[in-house]
């Protein structure tokens, strides 16, 4: 049976402010990036993350970015390879720390927003976040968008690799994901995104924003639990691949 990571972007509270439906989301996936405190997150939500995904037996991963609590990750940074290095590590550690205490195993590290789109296709940057998780934890994933710089970087640090597909993202013709700043950056029609996730992970293609045919072969699929629909996104999504006849688990 053919198998497909479905993970979730989750740990995005942040002190007396609540995002998103972690509690709910969690049982619905089978993998979490969980945010290390630097463009979302604290150290109690961070604890209460992994425990929740601990408890539901779901793997856990670092979702480190840029340090941009006000602008949750998605501003651009000017920051050296070094400094990124740095930052990066100092967060895989810090979720490190969580998992242990929680006597969970990290499974991965996926970089978020800015830091996950510029690695993307800065070859300097991508090589930094590939080390640092490299240097943290060997036996650790990386994941990153799909034939982009991050994965080859990846490859090339001899770590194991995750080729990332967004169920609620538009795509521009050259496979990357259309800006934020534009309107049709996020799909929020259901139904729509339930047919691309699996279309992607039974024939490894979608379309673009343009209607141009992309090539994809995913190994996860991520829903933002941010998204407003994360939760049906999940249920839905979840549902229709087992149906499929694919498996939902870890990569």
């Amino acid at each position: 049976m053919p198998s497909i990571d479905l993970n979730s972007d989750l740990g995005e509270s942040f002190g007396r402010y609540t995002l998103g439906l972690d509690d709910q989301v969690i049982p619905l996936v089978s993998s979490v990036n969980v945010a290390c405190g630097m463009h979302a997150g604290d150290p109690a939500v961070m604890r209460r993350t992994v425990k929740l995904a601990a408890e539901a037996g779901v793997a856990v991963g670092a979702h480190p970015g840029y340090p941009d609590l006000q602008g949750f990750g998605r501003r651009d940074i000017a920051m050296s390879p070094d400094e990124a290095y740095d930052y990066i590590l100092y967060q895989i550690g810090a979720l490190q720390a969580f998992c242990h205490a929680a006597g969970a195993r990290m499974h991965h590290v996926k970089p978020h927003g800015q830091l996950y789109n510029r690695a993307a296709v800065d070859p300097e940057l991508a090589r930094a976040v590939a080390a640092a998780v490299h240097d943290a934890n060997l036996d650790l994933v990386l994941v990153g968008l799909a034939n982009s710089e991050l994965i080859r970087a990846g490859q090339a640090e001899g770590i194991r690799t995750a080729q990332e597909f967004f169920a609620d993202r538009n795509y521009t013709d050259k496979g990357l994901l259309v800006s934020r700043k534009l309107p049709d950056a996020v799909i929020t029609d259901e139904d729509f995104a339930v047919a691309r996730v699996v279309r992607a992970v039974k024939e490894g293609t979608i379309e673009s924003a343009s209607g141009k045919l992309i090539t994809v072969k995913p190994d996860t699929i991520c829903i933002h639990g941010d998204n407003v629909h994360a939760l049906e996104f999940a249920g839905k999504i979840r549902t229709a691949l087992t149906e499929a006849g694919v498996e939902v688990k870890p990569v």
